[in-house]
């Protein structure tokens, strides 16, 4: 006994492509797209992640180059404790941008902390706040997991645009079939009474 459930499977799967008194030109259309967007899909995800990847993991990159740490000095104390679901504290400071002007604005800061304190916030190359740049592990992670968020976007449009040209196949194939029924099923009702 030759073959057995795996043989039977293919077989099956692949009556499209066998020459059959039954298969239609859309059956052959079918298996075409079907092929097809396999295809697109592996090849074209892959594609779509690996450039998303790279250009968020320079875009990454290029913020850690960008953002400096700075000594500010808080202006106002801070709570010594904040609710739970509070957002993050953030309290006025002061620091010394690049070109030397004293900068004064919000920033995040810990609970608990009087005026004076030196603690240490981030500027850009203008002097403006901004958030800590992820440290390359977390850039990585972050990279990668866009990347396949976003080759994962692309294999779902693919996958919906040939679930689309399917179903157009679809009412085709019943069109084609109402039509011969219109032609027979006159025939086979005289036959019967």
């Amino acid at each position: 006994m030759s073959g057995g459930k795996g043989t039977e499977c293919a077989r099956r799967r692949l009556w499209r492509w066998r020459d059959n008194p039954l298969r239609r030109r859309e059956d052959v259309v079918e298996a075409w797209i079907v092929l097809v967007m396999l295809v697109v899909a592996v090849l074209g995800g892959a594609l779509v992640g690996t450039v998303a990847t790279r250009a968020i993991d320079q875009d990454l990159a290029r913020q850690r180059a960008d953002r400096h740490p700075v000594q500010a000095v808080l202006l106002t104390d801070t709570p010594s404790s904040t609710p739970a679901n509070s957002p993050r504290l953030t309290a006025m400071v002061r620091w010394t941008a690049p070109d030397g002007t004293v900068q004064t604005g919000r920033a995040p800061v810990d609970e608990g902390l009087r005026a004076g304190t030196t603690i240490t916030v981030w500027q850009d190359d203008r002097g403006v706040l901004v958030p800590p740049p992820p440290d390359p592990t977390e850039a990585r992670v972050e990279a990668v997991l866009l990347g396949c968020a976003a080759a994962l976007a692309f294999v779902g449009v693919t996958y919906a645009a040939t679930a689309l040209a399917r179903r157009r196949l679809d009412r085709r194939r019943y069109d084609r079939w109402a039509a011969e029924w219109a032609l027979i099923g006159p025939l086979l009702d005289r036959r019967t009474s």
